[in-house]
């Protein structure tokens, strides 16, 4: 049966390293600080939110929330992110998903400082990511990352396989893996062949976003299996893209749901915050 990756523990070790430097920073007089901006009642973004809150102050880092009615204009949010922008006590600027339909979130996100851009997702950003030349780190494929190495795995060489291609988890995954040496395979809903693929992976990521989606005939024994996938089940059971029992029993390696990548991607956007920090007040690594 397949090692379980604990993102949990590996998470805490993140988090513990991003308090001692948000710890040294103070002594240099630069307090962190992290904007959250939620827009409307989402229930799942306001949990959310209140997780990245907690997890703010166990860092030492200064968490604000701007918590806006649903009502709230387009005009109005692009305000809120101008004085963010300009405010020198704040380092970083999200702005919880989804937002309300009346309001671009592409625009949101192309209105904030770069420099601010914690979730990685502004286009500057997104380029430099590409051409390897990258400040910050989309959060959930920076995570994964960090799974990955926590195995002791090597990921040069090896045959990453990518289930999904979006522009928050499916595309930067693919980059991140290529930074690190993989080979990389994206596969998608026009992918053909899509088992045989998956099978020759030697690390699997599964972002497609759809329950039990990854069976047992889709991965290669002694394969890396990364699940990315916050699903509901049948009976209303959170769980992941990958059919956990069967497949735990022929990876080398598994994350689990819950436990798995989910603590990690606010582990990464506490990270995030402090490197926002030393590029806004001119301090390098220590």
């Amino acid at each position: 049966m397949g090692n379980v990756i604990d993102g949990k523990a590996v998470s805490a070790k993140v988090r513990k390293d991003v308090a001692k430097e948000v710890k040294m920073l103070g002594v240099k007089g630069v307090q962190v600080g992290l904007a959250v901006v939620i827009v409307g009642d989402d229930p799942a973004s306001k949990i959310y939110v209140n997780n990245k809150k907690k997890a703010c102050e166990a860092a030492g880092i200064i968490s604000r929330e701007y918590a806006l009615p649903a009502e709230t204009t387009e005009a109005e949010l692009l305000g809120l992110i101008q004085q963010l922008n300009a405010d020198r006590e704040v380092n970083g600027i999200l702005v919880q998903s989804p937002v309300p339909p009346h309001i671009d979130e592409g625009l949101i996100v192309e209105h904030i400082d770069p420099y601010k851009d914690v979730d990685a997702f502004h286009a500057v950003n997104v380029g430099k990511i590409v051409i390897g030349d990258y400040a910050f780190l989309p959060c959930t494929p920076a995570g994964v990352i960090e799974l990955i190495h926590s195995t002791g795995t090597e990921i040069a060489g090896k045959h990453c396989v990518v289930i999904g291609r979006s522009n928050i988890v499916g595309k930067p995954m693919a980059m991140l893996l290529l930074h690190n040496n993989g080979t990389v395979t994206i596969c998608h809903s026009k992918t053909q062949n899509i088992k045989e693929v998956c099978r020759s992976a030697d690390i699997l990521v599964s972002a497609v976003g759809r329950a039990n989606f990854v069976t047992v005939d889709m991965v290669k024994e002694g394969a890396i299996v990364i699940d990315v996938g916050m699903n509901r089940d049948e009976s209303g059971k959170l769980c992941g893209d990958v059919d956990y029992g069967p497949v735990s029993e022929i990876a080398s390696f598994i994350t689990p749901v819950p436990g798995g990548v989910g603590p990690m991607t606010i582990a990464m956007l506490l990270k995030n915050t402090v490197t926002a920090a030393r590029i806004q007040n001119n301090i390098t690594g220590d």
